[in-house]
């Protein structure tokens, strides 16, 4: 069985945990040796659901944050054990995002008395399907224990604070026709050729830039399939572009399938896969306060993230990791030991200062 020593380095702390294989699904032994650890720290109340462990305190503060990152990995890629070589650490995981998990284990066994009440959680399931999400069944199971003023999600964000996530909308526009031999083609009419219109439309996009909280985010609208097509030698009845719009969080889920089902009018469309984004939340005490204390810097998220879950349980909140993300699920992840030590002492700064 793993177990997790709290009292080293944070640097240290995550080869551990790089160390300790968690594809999705398979983070027991993981789990088990984080719920041990927290365990252990008499002023944390531990609760486990599932893979989930959830830790908090309670101090009677003011205000209560959210330190929250996933346990579990794509599956391995010739990318184990961990290595350290020239102030970057190697390994599966070590970008996305057990870096940042031992940030929040070192601050939970280190930081007893924070200005600001903490719960901690490390979930499960995050790089497959939503119904799997940890986070997602314990704000069904047990919102409670997610309340919170404002929440940091430790993704990789090259140590700086992305603001919100875009949501993203998935959907299907079908184009029909009628088959006839290719031979004789004006006996049928072509749905793939129909299917120009679709893509003109895509073509003629303009971005939406909406400025939120002083962030620009940056709309996209793309065709990420294309299908039709029966045999050699017919024209085809039937053309489907796969369409994926990525939408700022200042329109809805909503909002945003009645602007495409306007735009590809008269076309039908069916959706295949719906996320609403998060506002930034920037306005909230807690989240001005950590923004001071994590260097002031700020940009979008550009991408779609956990912290939209926080948000649709009113829970503000951000990312903020050490890794670069373009690394993520990579042969060759990494994360530079210069940037988990930073967020540990920006962290540590921000829940022992008040932001003071």
């Amino acid at each position: 069985m793993a177990t997790l020593d709290l009292d080293t380095d944070v640097v240290t702390l995550t080869r551990h945990l790089v160390d300790i294989e968690s594809v999705s699904r398979e983070e027991g032994e993981i789990a088990d040796a984080v719920e041990a650890a927290l365990q252990a720290l008499p002023h944390l109340e531990v609760v486990r659901r599932g893979h989930t462990i959830v830790a908090r305190t309670d101090l009677g503060r003011a205000e209560r944050v959210i330190l929250a990152g996933h346990l579990d990995t794509v599956p391995v890629n010739g990318n184990l054990p961990s290595r350290l070589e020239d102030g970057v650490l190697h390994g599966l995981g070590s970008c996305d995002m057990k870096g940042g998990d031992a940030v929040i284990l070192k601050l939970a066994a280190t930081v007893r008395e924070p200005v600001r009440d903490l719960t901690l959680v490390f979930y499960e399931a995050e790089e497959i399907e939503e119904r799997y999400n940890g986070l997602r069944l314990v704000a069904e199971s047990d919102p409670d224990l997610l309340a919170a003023d404002f929440a940091v999600l430790m993704e990789p964000s090259n140590a700086g604070v992305e603001a919100g996530c875009q949501g993203t909308l998935r959907f299907e526009v079908r184009t029909t026709g009628e088959r006839a031999h290719s031979a004789r083609s004006w006996k049928g009419v072509n749905a793939i050729h129909g299917a120009s219109d679709v893509l003109a439309r895509l073509t003629d996009y303009t971005p939406r830039r909406p400025v939120i909280d002083g962030l620009e985010y940056h709309e996209g609208l793309n065709a990420v399939f294309i299908s039709g097509g029966v045999a050699g030698n017919v024209v085809p009845d039937e053309c489907v572009v796969t369409v994926n719009y990525r939408y700022a969080p200042d329109r809805s889920a909503e909002e945003a399938l009645a602007w495409v089902t306007e735009r590809f009018a008269p076309h039908d469309i069916t959706v295949t896969d719906s996320a609403p984004g998060a506002l930034p939340g920037l306005d909230r005490p807690a989240a001005r306060d950590f923004v001071a204390a994590v260097g002031g810097r700020v940009a979008p998220k550009f991408g779609w993230t956990d912290v939209a879950r926080f948000t649709a349980l009113g829970v503000p909140a951000v990312n903020y990791g050490p890794g670069d993300p373009l690394f993520a699920h990579k042969a060759d992840e990494h994360v530079a030991v210069a940037e988990i030590e930073q967020c540990e002492a920006r962290l540590r700064a921000w829940l022992s200062s008040g932001g003071e």
